[in-house]
């Protein structure tokens, strides 16, 4: 250990699901790692979606997982587990965690952390791991992207969004996303989009043919799903790829199967949580290959909406649900 560890620290709990205002500070015992463990003095914790979501009772936790909220942090390792290398004692990381993160302590397997060069601000830090695990897995693993395809990325000044937007132009893609108003598309745009389209004012299944030239996109990443699949599946060149990661239009579709048989689409998507620790370590490995150098080199920067004290996570999660955020929510604990 390099410091000596209270026994409590603050959290942000709730006692039953429901909106932004159940979310209280509480007190909780600092935990103790695991074999495979680090515990990590928390800087700054992002907010995600799903954490709204857990919140509002639709996504517990997983078995064995902190009920506390949270699935990334940015801190220092104070306490590692028997089976962790020594060397990680002190290091400065961002990690992906099962859950805990609205907290001053919180655990990550240590597989899943990533090392935070000098000069990366700590609350960039913090707000990188989740969408960049989900982007990297879903639209180049299971989307299978290549160089000089075409990505339509829902929600794009979204945390996901912005983070597909940014990794898509680094590895050669053409960058189509939608967006709810205009201000949120020149937003877009400066991030790098191609094309940003107002769906509220577009049909986004003709500005997608238009852009490119008839043929469609390769590749659909999908927050969205519900009537959109249907568009979606419209919207996509042959052989192309969708890549569902979440429901927030529903959790059924209806799909033309003639089309999908004609164009010989793929339909996949995943949720990253559940996943083994096994899974997110080898992910977490490909990342440090091939992604983590363009953000140590600050080529890449995450996209920052806005910070709230650790006790404002109530005002945190209520902005994000308004929609009116661009880029990443993030908590600020210790600071740094």
């Amino acid at each position: 250990m390099t410091e000596s560890l209270p026994k409590l620290m603050n959290v942000i709990g709730f006692s039953a699901p429901g909106g932004p205002d159940v979310l209280v500070p509480e007190s909780a015992a600092v935990p103790e790692p695991g074999p495979q463990d680090v515990l990590i003095r928390v800087a700054y914790a992002g907010v995600n979606r799903p954490d709204c979501i857990q919140r509002a009772g639709f996504y517990p936790a997983p078995p064995g997982a902190s009920p506390i909220l949270g699935l990334e942090v940015s801190g220092t390792i104070v306490a590692v587990g028997e089976e962790v290398p020594i060397e990680m004692l002190g290091q400065v990381v961002a990690a992906l965690t099962p859950g805990g993160g609205y907290a001053e302590y919180c655990l990550a397997p240590w597989g899943h952390c990533l090392p935070v060069p000098e000069g990366m601000p700590l609350a960039e830090a913090a707000a990188i791991p989740e969408t960049l695990f989900t982007v990297w897995h879903n639209v180049f693993e299971r989307g299978l992207a290549r160089d000089g395809e075409t990505l339509l990325v829902h929600g794009g000044t979204s945390g996901i969004g912005t983070m597909a937007t940014m990794l898509g132009k680094a590895f050669g893609l053409e960058v189509v996303v939608t967006c709810g108003d205009e201000g949120k598309c020149e937003a877009a745009r400066e991030l790098g989009a191609d094309l940003a389209i107002n769906y509220r004012e577009q049909d986004f299944v003709e500005a997608v043919r238009a852009q490119t030239g008839g043929k469609g996109a390769n590749i659909v990443l999908d927050m969205v799903s519900g009537d959109y699949v249907a568009r979606n599946l419209k919207c996509l060149a042959d052989d192309g790829r969708h890549v569902t990661i979440a429901v927030l239009g529903g959790m059924k579709a209806e799909i033309n199967m003639a089309l999908v048989m004609s164009k010989r689409l793929t339909l996949t998507g995943s949720t990253l949580r559940p996943r083994s620790d096994a899974f997110k370590t080898a992910l977490a490995e490909e990342i440090v290959q091939n992604a983590w150098p363009l953000f140590c080199s600050r080529e890449l920067k995450p996209v920052m909406d806005k910070s709230f004290p650790l006790a404002e996570a109530a005002a945190a999660h209520a902005r994000m649900e308004a929609g009116n955020h661009i880029g990443k929510i993030v908590l600020e604990v210790s600071g740094g």
